[in-house]
């Protein structure tokens, strides 16, 4: 027995993404909304028609058109500029909370699974988390570090923890139940290098999936924590931000609002379907 037999193999589960890819057609329209969207975000500087910080009050809350594909809002900005920027900003929130966050709940996972006698310290220290909502965290981050991008990233990370530590806990215990874990243990290898080598790589399928799905409600609630106003602050381009702003206007400029809205929906719907997508490539459980 080779201690390489529990190994992922990444070149054949590329090959199932590929062929299934091919023949979803959902998953393919989600992938390149996706693949605008990210062209969009991170070509904005250049992408971007005006600036999207720029007021010009001669052309307040006007329509879309040739000249504003997505109109303007109360101050004469143009829509389309700052949605692509705003997306650069909401996605980056949502990147870095679900990055520091499942780093942190995989690495207290695994460990609540490979030594019994900090297992029940650490998992109810995570229900302690799971039982606020990441809403209330973003208004006490927001209370003690002030409103604006830093806090929505670190209430969203630690609404995150407590989740993916559960799921890598539950991973953890499949992978070092194996043979391949007993062997290690029985030719020497130390704690460390079965954790980094073998458990850990075995484990990341479970976790990424978990993390894909996880990484569109943290958009969705970055997004929300922006409409309330805990988030970026104005006049920072941010998609919730921009959505809240146009709700006093809503009756007889409704662009201002929807458009906004429409890419938060269009972002969250296309990363969930994407993670589920994933799931079911990655799941031995689900594979046919």
């Amino acid at each position: 027995m080779t201690l390489a037999s529990g190994a992922v193999r990444p070149k054949r589960a590329f090959s199932q993404f590929r062929s299934r890819l091919r023949g979803d057609f959902l998953v393919m329209a989600s992938f390149a909304v996706l693949l605008t969207m990210a062209v969009g975000a991170v070509l904005a500087p250049w992408l971007a028609p005006y600036d999207p910080l720029a007021i010009e009050m001669t052309r307040v809350m006007q329509a879309p058109s040739g000249a504003h594909w997505f109109g303007t809002d109360g101050q004469g900005r143009d829509i389309f500029s700052r949605v692509l920027f705003g997306l650069r900003l909401t996605a980056m929130m949502g990147f870095c909370a679900i990055a520091v966050g499942g780093a942190i709940g995989t690495a207290v996972g695994l460990l609540a699974a490979f030594y019994p006698r900090l297992d029940g310290t650490l998992m109810r220290l995570m229900d302690v988390l799971l039982s606020f909502p990441a809403i209330l965290f973003g208004l006490a981050v927001a209370a003690i570090i002030g409103a604006g991008t830093l806090s929505v990233i670190i209430a969203l990370a630690i609404s995150t923890v407590p989740l993916t530590a559960r799921i890598a806990r539950g991973a953890g215990f499949t992978v070092i139940a194996q043979d391949y874990i007993a062997a290690g243990r029985v030719i020497g290898l130390t704690d460390s290098g079965l954790l980094l080598r073998y458990i850990l790589p075995n484990c990341l399928s479970t976790i990424v999936v978990f993390l894909t799905l996880r990484l569109g409600q943290a958009i969705l609630l970055a997004a929300s924590l922006g409409f309330l106003g805990l988030g970026t602050q104005p006049p920072a381009p941010e998609l919730g931000t921009m959505a809240a702003q146009g709700v006093n206007f809503f009756f007889f400029a409704p662009h201002v609002t929807i458009i906004p809205s429409l890419v938060i929906f269009a972002l969250v719907l296309a990363t969930n379907i994407l993670g589920d997508f994933l799931r079911d490539i990655l799941d031995p459980r689900l594979r046919v």
